[in-house]
This record gives structure tokens, sequence and C-alpha cells, in this order.
């Protein structure tokens, strides 16, 4: 399954990891300097729940966020699975 979010499409992001060498300056050197950017990938933080939708009177199996988890529980589980197209 792909790592992304059902509810918020929230997906793979791609950034750098800075390397630093050096002493700082506050600690009586010259400060420390930037010497390469690394690649990296950060993933977002997913769940796989099974969802109980009383209008529906079933369980949902979604893929999502712990954001998207807290958005669930705020605005509902019917209108929320519904405003993604889930059910």
């Amino acid at each position: 399954m792909a790592t992304i979010c059902q509810i918020t499409g929230v997906g793979v992001t791609r950034g750098h990891h800075i390397h630093r060498s050096g002493k700082a300056k506050k600690e009586g050197g010259i400060g420390r300097h930037i010497t390469k950017r690394v690649k990296r990938v950060i993933l977002p933080n997913l769940r796989s729940k099974r969802i109980f939708v009383p209008e529906l009177n079933k369980y949902v199996e979604v893929k999502l966020t712990a954001r998207a988890l807290k958005t669930l529980d705020k605005n509902g589980a019917y209108v929320t699975l519904k405003k993604a197209g889930l059910i």
C-alpha cells in the first residue's frame, strides 16, 4: 500500500539533513560550518484503523495520519469519511 493518508492526502516529503562541523562560538570555537547536505525522506505518521460508522452500522478500514484521526474525532466519522469519498 502507498504511504499516503486517505483523508488528508498527506504523503512522503523529501528534504535534507544538514551536516555541520566545528566548535560552537559559545564554546570558544570559530562557529559551526555546513559541510554537506544529505537527501532524506520524511514519512507521514500513518495509522491503519477500523472505524465504526454508526450511521451505516458498519466498520470502515482506513489508513490515516494521526492528525486526520484528530479531525475524525472532532467532525465525526460519517462526515469526514463522506467528504474524503471513502463511503
